[in-house]
């Protein structure tokens, strides 16, 4: 797919000396779902924020569909609609007038048939007269989406889109999300919510202290570094393992109840018959057999637990 997004050698260095961006290389794809993870303060707003224009680099670039984001400024903005992560909305302000304004700011011509199909899309068509000091937070955020895409933006970023709002909403927000992606708007998301990333995005990157990581497919960054276990529950305990299963990666947990097996699914064999072999081999009774896969968590806490890679050895996909 072609990169709608292209950052080159990104860096960005406050005044105070702090380094919140250091050397990011990213192509985003035309209509992907992007999630960028990462804990606070690695770097992901600020991310955002020079991408749409509102913070400066300091060295590197951006393009928007070949439009460099600082001398092309007007024609890459109007490409991008961005929902912050604050709410930032005139209490007295009607939805209508809210999201006409906002897309009367970008020179589109009035449509308001255009509107009323979005406010429809966002469930927010019953209360397009009402003023926002009304609404619930959940729809408030509703709200800015549709700010957002009110000038038909071809990329939305959403900055922490379901922060604050309860598991129903959350699960309503992913499935707006991903009927924006149907109808082939590019979206980046941040979120602290690592099973909104797992749910809803095609590809995943993880930034900290500053620096990205890595950017990788979902199913392959799960398929790559996620950990298969087979827990075995032994009938009766053991103190320690028998020298026959040293070759085995073995763990003994449970008070000496349970052996945990890490094995490669992708591999030739897993090991397990030969293992399962040898336990009975010792005399040891099973009790219980489960298998457990590493989650996106799981994967997120490691590399994040982890100093980061040198900037050159960044893995980057286009």
């Amino acid at each position: 797919m072609q990169a709608i997004v292209s950052i080159k050698n990104l860096s960005k260095v406050y005044d105070s000396g702090h380094r919140a961006l250091n050397d990011i290389n990213l192509d985003i794809a035309e209509g992907e779902i992007l999630a960028l993870l990462g804990p606070n303060g690695a770097g992901k707003t600020t991310l955002i924020s020079i991408i749409c224009g509102i913070v400066s680099a300091s060295s590197g670039s951006v393009t928007v569909n070949g439009f460099d984001n600082v001398t092309d400024y007007r024609c890459s903005r109007e490409l991008i609609g961005l929902v912050p992560q604050e709410l930032t909305l005139n209490a007295f302000d009607t939805v209508m007038n809210g999201i006409r304004f906002s897309r009367g700011l970008f020179g589109r011509k009035k449509d308001d048939a255009y509107l009323e199909r979005l406010l429809k899309e966002l469930s927010l068509l019953d209360k397009k007269n009402a003023e926002l000091r009304e609404l619930s937070g959940g729809m408030k955020r509703r709200v800015l989406i549709a700010k957002a895409l009110s000038h038909e933006p071809r990329i939305l970023f959403l900055d922490e889109p379901t922060a604050g709002v309860d598991v129903e909403l959350r699960k309503d927000m992913w499935n707006i999300v991903r009927r924006l992606r149907d109808s082939g708007v590019t979206i980046i998301l941040t979120t602290h919510y690592i099973e909104e990333a797992e749910e809803i995005a095609d590809r995943i990157g993880v930034i900290s202290k500053g620096e990205l990581l890595l950017v990788e497919d979902k199913q392959a960054l799960m398929h790559e570094l996620g950990k298969k276990q087979l827990i075995i529950e032994l009938k009766e305990a053991v103190s320690h393992l028998p020298s026959s299963l040293a070759d085995y990666d073995l763990a003994l947990s449970g008070e000496g109840r349970k052996l945990i097996y890490t094995y490669d699914t992708t591999g030739d064999s897993t090991g397990i018959t030969a293992l399962l072999q040898a336990i009975h081999n010792e005399g040891l009774t099973l009790k219980d057999l489960q298998t457990t896969q590493s989650s996106l968590e799981d994967i997120f806490v490691d590399l994040v637990r982890i100093n980061p890679s040198p900037p050159e050895q960044q893995k980057v996909l286009a």
